[in-house]
């Protein structure tokens, strides 16, 4: 029998038509602008358009001749592989360590979460600290096993790395959470039959938690292509406007440089738009390479 809420429709426009509203204002109605300005000439932020650009398209042209658009574009890509080896590769591994214990669980739990609970800004701060070129623990700590020489971390050598570590150590924590959920929604009785029939940890593995799993890190690599396109904060914080000589731009911070720091608002817009595109295109990509399955 199905419910009187669902026979009238009335209650249930009522309650979905703030949170349409909502997103209409503050979400599809400024992406649509943004769409307008990145074929429009504005040149400060919070000043209105002179009219559309000659030719109309001039800021998408502006992006293949950019170079250091290729840099930010470059950059992003990695970052976004790193994330996906790296952030999601660290979570499952430490979940399926700590679905194999059977005290401490819940304080594993919060400590891997801890870092996601911390300021970006805050983080940001710290680790430039830790790299800091003449007194950072790190160049202290490798003077201590023998190095003579500091080692500048924010050079055009070490920036990826020193721009990528505090990324991925912030979130691992994040993606460990979902995965450990998700082992924990795997029935004890597969595992107990499993190890009646003499399967090790290893094969239990294999062939019953990453199979079973296989939904879940589908989830976990959507939400490292999309977040990972879109950093912004930690970066900006450590690495500033593109330090050093224009080689650790990111996308997002490339953009908010433009807009805010350049007044060039139409070409911050045009940035953005790309920056939604190639979310939704690697990220279609990406669902369709790895296939929900029906278990």
């Amino acid at each position: 029998m199905k419910s009187v809420m669902y026979k009238k429709k009335a209650p249930l426009i009522l309650f979905l038509t703030p949170a349409l509203l909502f997103l209409c204002i503050y979400l599809y109605y400024p992406f649509v602008m943004n769409i307008i300005n990145s074929f429009s000439s504005i040149t400060g932020l919070g000043t209105s358009s002179k009219g559309f650009n000659n030719p109309w398209y001039s800021n998408y042209l502006k992006l293949f001749t950019d170079p250091i658009m290729r840099t930010a574009l470059k950059n992003t890509l990695l970052m976004t592989v790193f994330t996906i080896v790296f952030q999601v590769g660290m979570a499952l591994f430490l979940a399926l360590l700590i679905d194999n214990i059977s005290k401490g669980v819940q304080f594993f739990r919060t400590v891997y979460f801890f870092p996601i609970v911390i300021s970006a800004t805050a983080l940001g701060l710290l680790f430039n600290l830790i790299f800091l070129y003449d007194g950072g623990m790190l160049n202290q700590l490798l003077m201590k096993f023998g190095v003579e020489e500091f080692i500048d971390w924010k050079d055009q050598n070490h920036y990826l790395f020193t721009m990528s570590f505090p990324v991925m150590w912030q979130y691992v924590g994040f993606y460990f959470v979902i995965i450990l959920t998700g082992l924990n929604n795997i029935s004890p009785e597969i595992y107990e039959s499993s190890e009646i029939d003499g399967a090790n940890m290893f094969q239990r593995i294999r062939y019953i938690s990453l199979p079973l799993l296989h939904n879940v890190l589908g989830t976990c690599l959507i939400l490292s292509i999309t977040g990972a396109l879109k950093i912004f904060d930690l970066p900006w914080v450590m690495m500033g406007a593109g330090m050093p000589m224009d080689k650790s731009w990111l996308l997002g911070t490339y953009m908010y440089n433009q807009t805010f720091t350049m007044g060039d608002v139409d070409y911050g817009s045009t940035i953005s738009i790309i920056i939604v595109v190639l979310g939704v295109v690697i990220s279609k990509t990406a669902n369709k390479l790895y296939k929900e399955k029906d278990y």
